[in-house]
């Protein structure tokens, strides 16, 4: 069985998704490679990422697995920046449900 999924370009992070995944529940993974920045930029990268998602992570579809990728200009953008293109980019992805 061969799984693709469809990757979602941003200034700031590059979203992958996986719809219909094998196993229920969501699954996110982070990437941030050395280009980001040393240590301190990578895992504070990292922590506004994981931030993000959780807080998001009851609106994304049950069965998506999710990869956020960081760019390096992520290490100089806000919070709120980098939470703004993850809106963005989940939409577009269509992996939220649609609150009524």
């Amino acid at each position: 069985m061969k799984l693709e999924g469809v990757s979602f370009h941003g200034k700031f992070i590059v979203l992958s998704v996986l719809k219909n995944a094998p196993t229920p529940g969501v699954r996110v993974g982070l990437i941030t490679s050395r280009r980001v920045g040393g240590a301190v930029e990578r895992n504070r990268v990292r922590r506004r990422l994981r931030e993000i998602v959780r807080a998001a992570r009851p609106q994304i579809h049950v069965g998506t697995w999710v990869t956020l990728i960081a760019r390096q200009a992520a290490a100089a953008a806000s919070s709120q920046t980098l939470a703004a293109e993850w809106q963005h980019l989940a939409r577009r992805s269509s992996i939220l449900v649609a609150c009524s």
